[in-house]
């Protein structure tokens, strides 16, 4: 039987808090809690006095909601997926050959087999040419071309309801229907198999334009707690698209004997200097017009800075004393190794402030597309969805006030 291929190298863990993701590095971490906590909260300040008057009551919720999409990796095993892609697996700036499009990047980089009667499979092959209207399918000998818009009305509409099944699995009279030929025999061959090999590597960013995307529903809706839930999950997404490490195959340092580097940069650092040293001075959101675009943009841009957050820290470690690089601390009643404080203030200050950098984009992008989704759906007035609505005058937008007291 052919099966969609194991996630498991990435989805086996769970990061539970900061100090926990210095312990074990066999999984791929986020910002952490307190900095996922910490980016949502600071979002909601960005927001116009007509959006703000909504987010700032449930600001609470909007906060603690943060790391769901982390505890929702115990639930199902499609969730590790959603907080990376391995940009380097694929393709490299500014990313020609990886489709934006998350079905024709599945056609192109998974496997298709015809089942015949007896179970046995013959692979098929899928090729977007250089017209971008057409798609050439091949089998044995046999190959033709199709248009593009009638092979993906398939794709679209028969084959990706089953995405979240073990096996995607459908009738070839579904395909010569789109394709409006009786291209395949369907009475030798009646089934046809589609080999996941592309999600295993992440799917980041097509996930955050999935995630917008139920969020533009949810407000047309004015459905207050999908708004809710669909914000706090896409602000945690959109501080994954932020973290350089979440782009590369080596996201902890592994190929490169740095185990331990995703959770030091991303977890640690923030944790003991973000409220110190961090302006969260960040502006207004703004409306983003074409938000795929605007997410692969910063996918880039995230991407070329994993380079040097492996560099810098492997130049570090040969310089500075080893003996001072890791220390012990008590947590939760256990004592855990973790860098020590001289070493993360060092490695910042080499890094030059880009994780300041990349956290305060994360606050500033989460309210551009918070607000850009709310303009999208028509700009509904949600006054209504809360008993108590406050008053635009009473809102204080200063976010300095606001993380003092986090």
């Amino acid at each position: 039987m052919i099966t969609r291929m194991s996630t498991s190298k990435k989805n086996s863990f769970i990061l539970v808090i900061i100090a926990f993701a210095c312990i074990s590095f066999t999984f791929k971490p986020d910002w952490g809690f307190y900095s996922h906590r910490l980016i949502n909260k600071m979002a909601v300040f960005t927001l116009p006095q007509s959006l703000l008057r909504f987010y700032k009551p449930h600001i609470g919720f909007i906060t603690e909601s943060a790391v769901n999409p982390d505890m929702r990796r115990y639930a199902t095993k499609y969730e590790a997926m959603r907080h990376y892609i391995d940009i380097d697996q694929w393709d490299t700036i500014p990313f020609s050959k990886l489709p934006r499009d998350f079905e024709e990047a599945l056609v192109k980089y998974s496997s298709f087999h015809l089942i015949n009667t007896n179970g046995d499979s013959i692979k098929m092959n899928f090729a977007f040419t250089n017209v971008d209207s057409l798609v050439e399918i091949s089998f044995l000998k046999t190959k033709e071309s199709f248009r593009k818009k009638d092979f993906m009305g398939f794709i679209t509409q028969d084959l990706m309801p089953q995405f979240y099944d073990d096996e995607m699995k459908i009738s070839t009279l579904k395909l010569n229907y789109w394709l409006k030929k009786s291209f395949i025999d369907t009475e030798k061959y009646p089934q046809l198999v589609l080999v996941d090999e592309f999600t295993e590597h992440g799917i980041l960013p097509y996930y955050i334009e999935q995630g917008y995307s139920k969020l533009v529903k949810a407000y047309l809706k004015k459905d207050k707690d999908q708004i809710l839930r669909h914000a706090a999950d896409l602000g945690h997404y959109i501080g994954d698209l932020h973290t350089p490490l979440h782009t590369v195959k080596n996201y902890n340092g592994q190929l490169t004997d740095q185990l331990g580097i995703h959770p030091f940069w991303e977890s640690r650092i923030p944790e003991l200097f973000a409220l110190e040293e961090y302006d969260f001075y960040v502006g207004k959101a703004e409306i983003v017009l074409d938000v795929r675009n605007y997410i692969w943009d910063i996918l880039a841009d995230t991407h070329s800075k994993a380079y040097d957050v492996l560099r810098i820290e492997k130049e570090l470690s040969t310089k500075f004393p080893s003996d001072k690089q890791w220390c012990f601390d008590v947590r939760l009643d256990q004592t855990v190794r973790i860098q020590c404080r001289e070493y993360a203030k060092a490695y910042e200050n080499a890094l030059k402030g880009m994780v300041e950098e990349q956290m305060t984009k994360t606050i500033k992008v989460t309210g551009d597309l918070w607000y850009s989704a709310w303009v999208e759906a028509g700009s509904p007035d949600l006054r209504k969805l809360d008993k108590n609505p406050i008053a635009e005058e009473k809102i204080v937008n200063d976010p300095t006030l606001s993380v003092r007291e986090y």
